[in-house]
């Protein structure tokens, strides 16, 4: 009875019948899938609905591919333990899809109440390929300047799921790129970003938790990414920057803002805690007491008083937002990347170390950097009263 109800389940699966999921699944099935797949699939997905629509059916999107069962084995505690292979190709790379899966289902009155799903996630990702167009953001690389541009204007950059999995994505682009020199981050339409997309979460049923996971995984995996280039990184904002949106404004070196930009946390007033590694990055900007009102209080800062702060750089007219921004953000790539680098990993360090740690590491930097090109050329610029030009090695 069991085969065939799991038999049934993977020809559903299959052809998308959903009446013919609906009929197989218990009312409370689980679904446990694979740690690290992409697009934020790999977390727990709580009832068949939301399985089938966050699960399945971001697959279904992403993939033309079926689960092929080769082999049914049932266990003394009256589990079943299916071997097979996902069999398929991406839609967007065309790349083809060969994963071999397990899964442990689990029954209850003639129905699955579980599912616990191993696979190759590697495959999962070799197939889907991550050199060709986002969804929701546009990349590019031009004169060793990379640009990561927002770009869900309709819905003001709000962060979903797609977002965070289209950032990470950006962030191994720059990191794999030796020709990066500088980065710019900005975003299409009339903001930054406002934050996470609230009537995206409306969608899922509560509680949220698992899904909230699921996004910040990608999300902050790509920050984590951003923070450890060598190139520095230039940020744009206009609008609004909320939420876990501010992370775009933590990770930047330096961050111009068109006055009248807005800048809030925003969590309190959602009953969430936050993310973006803002309770890292904005005590160390702005200061505990300050960062403590714009948790617990949601204070809201206009550009100046952000500038003020210590939040961003600079507030800037917002006609002028474009052209110094690309201003500044090619003056830092024509600079000494390597150098660079280090001086970014230094200031992020400094938070932690004692002095002596901190003047031993600034011995290694030093010697890391003295031995580059670009040091060795502007040293010899520098005697013959000539100005250097750096190659970023």
């Amino acid at each position: 009875m069991s085969r065939e109800i799991a038999e049934q389940w993977y020809r559903a699966l299959a052809v998308g019948d959903r009446d013919a999921l609906a009929r197989v699944l218990h009312p409370t099935f689980e679904a446990h899938v694979t740690a690290g797949m992409p697009l934020g699939l790999g977390g727990v997905y709580i009832g068949s609905d939301e399985a089938r629509r966050r699960f399945w059916g971001v697959i279904a999107r992403h993939y033309r591919a079926r689960a092929v069962p080769e082999a049914f084995e049932m266990l003394p505690d009256g589990r079943m333990l299916v071997s097979g292979t996902y069999i398929g190709t991406a839609i967007a790379s065309g790349k083809p899809l060969d994963a071999a899966f397990t899964h442990l289902l689990s029954f209850q009155d003639h129905q699955i109440i579980r599912l616990d799903q191993l696979t190759d996630s590697g495959r999962w990702h070799e197939a889907l390929g991550e050199n060709g167009p986002l969804e929701t953001i546009d990349y590019s690389m031009a004169d060793g300047i990379a640009t990561i541009c927002l770009n869900r204007p309709g819905e003001r950059n709000a962060i979903d799921l797609q977002v965070a999995e289209d950032l990470l994505i950006a962030a191994r682009r720059c990191a794999a790129d030796r020709g990066i020199r500088a980065v710019l981050i900005k975003g299409n339409g009339s903001a930054l970003t406002v934050g996470g997309d609230i009537g995206y979460f409306a969608e899922s049923a509560p509680p949220h938790g698992e899904l909230l996971r699921r996004m910040t995984g990608p999300f902050h995996e790509a920050f984590r990414i951003l923070s450890r280039l060598d190139a520095p990184i230039v940020t744009a904002a206009h609008g609004s920057v909320a939420g876990g949106g501010l992370g775009f404004v933590y990770i930047a070196d330096f961050v111009l803002a068109a006055e009248g930009t807005k800048f809030a946390t925003g969590f309190a007033a959602l009953g969430l805690s936050g993310d973006g590694g803002g309770t890292w990055f904005l005590p160390r900007l702005v200061g505990v007491r300050r960062a403590t009102e714009m948790y617990l209080r949601n204070r809201v800062l206009d550009a100046r008083e952000a500038a003020e702060w210590g939040l961003i750089t600079e507030a800037v007219a917002p006609e002028e937002l474009a052209g110094r921004a690309d201003e500044l953000v090619r003056e830092l790539a024509a600079g000494p990347t390597r150098a660079f680098g280090r001086m970014r990993g230094l200031l992020r360090t400094a938070w932690d170390n004692t002095l002596s740690e901190q003047f031993v590491e600034e011995s290694e930097a030093l010697a890391a950097t003295g031995d580059s090109m670009d040091a060795g050329r502007a040293i010899e610029a520098f005697a013959a009263k000539s100005r250097p030009t750096f190659e970023g090695r």
